[in-house]
């Protein structure tokens, strides 16, 4: 007799893109080519624009070649230098990004909708200048580490106010955050002027004595230096804390449905103000990271939006720690190529806050990049970002 049962077939694993991912990147591709037609229409050639916004954001591959040739066979370093500058000042910008950006996720895990990422910013700079550079005598082992802790614990305060408004009065995060940028903001323009001005006629501190700066890897005018790797080693930080500890879970079950949370047993109000404080820590990292590592110094107009542009971080990283950091390195990338793109293929430097708001849009209204895309996905993969919205 034939034998006539079938051979059972194999199950064979796609290996397919994370769909969780792929709207925020399709919104990223679609952003540039967004770009490129406003380029476009304004008579400028976007090959020629984009050329330049990534030379400026990761140098020229020919200036890489002759600066390794010249260091390998006469020892010289000037060339080699010259040419990673560019990458070196991209990742120098997204440092503050990637701390802010960590600030603003971390409020949305808990449902909570961060605006205040750039006074605390604000905030967490003015401390660290203070501590670097009224403490006079101290060897950096000590220095150091106190204005990077001070930064932290002034942004953390900046943001815990907020938090417990929320928590025990009920007052809404949105409106007690944007309040305390306009307190931080006109603050920081009184010490400019008075307690903390420096010896000249600028609005500015005195620079930070040398014991309380991060250390940077390369000379002048080189900038690249340990925030950095500070940077990226909070980002695993919040990820462990978040998706490796009880406290964690409690924050993410806080954001995905206080109702139950609260009948779990869970502490909401505890978990309000420990949130905002944890994400104005970070947001006062931003600073100080800023302050040590790059300028040494407090001035009026001090920061580029940082605060406000961690926002954008956050939804585009999906509130993830590892998304936030991928996140800003775009807008690090973006922001330092942005200057050689106006001044090699004089395009307004502009477009790029053009790219970046077409982004958000994207990011903030998916179903635009799911049409236009034809992407088929789940309803149970639609998340709300944060439950803080429209209540």
């Amino acid at each position: 007799m034939k034998n006539t049962d079938t051979p059972e077939k194999k199950e064979t694993k796609k290996i397919t893109f994370p769909q969780e991912w792929l709207v925020p990147v399709l919104a990223v591709v679609t952003g540039l080519i967004v770009g490129a037609i406003v380029i476009l229409v304004s008579g400028e050639n976007p090959f020629v624009a984009y050329g330049a916004l990534f030379e400026g954001s990761f140098g020229n591959p020919l200036d890489y070649v002759e600066g390794f040739k010249s260091f390998f066979t006469t020892g010289d370093t000037q060339l080699l230098l010259r040419a990673i500058y560019p990458f070196t000042e991209s990742l120098v910008t997204a440092t503050p990004y990637i701390f802010a950006g960590l600030s603003v996720a971390l409020g949305f895990r808990c449902g909570l909708f961060n605006i205040g990422a750039e006074g605390q910013f604000f905030v967490g700079a003015l401390t660290s200048a203070y501590i670097g550079y009224s403490l006079t005598g101290l060897p950096t082992i000590i220095h150091l580490p106190l204005a990077i802790l001070g930064g932290a614990l002034g942004g953390a305060i900046w943001g815990m106010i907020p938090g417990y408004l929320k928590a025990r009065f009920g007052a809404h995060e949105v409106v007690n955050t944007i309040m305390m940028n306009w307190i931080a903001f006109r603050l920081s323009d009184w010490l400019l002027n008075g307690p903390m001005k420096s010896s000249g006629f600028r609005p500015v501190t005195p620079n930070v004595e040398v014991t309380a700066e991060l250390p940077r890897f390369f000379p002048e005018p080189l900038r690249f230096n340990l925030g950095f790797f500070l940077a990226l080693l909070f980002a695993y930080l919040v990820y462990w804390f978040l998706f490796k500890t009880t406290l964690g879970f409690e924050i993410r079950s806080v954001g995905a449905n206080p109702d139950a949370a609260k009948y779990a047993g869970m502490n909401i109000i505890r978990n309000f103000v420990l949130v905002m404080f944890l994400a104005g820590g970070l947001a006062g990292l931003a600073g100080s990271a800023q302050v040590l590592g790059v300028d040494h110094w407090v001035g009026q107009g001090f920061s580029a939006g940082y605060g406000f542009d961690a926002i954008a971080i956050a939804l585009l990283g999906k509130s993830h720690p590892a998304g936030v950091v991928l996140s800003a390195l775009l807008f690090g990338f973006l922001r330092s190529g942005a200057t050689d793109m106006q001044s090699i293929a004089r395009i307004p430097i502009d477009i790029i806050s053009i790219i970046q708001g077409v982004v958000i849009v994207f990011i903030a209204a998916p179903d635009i990049i799911r049409w236009l895309y034809r992407i088929r996905v789940k309803k149970a993969e639609d998340t709300v970002l944060t439950r803080g919205w429209g209540k």
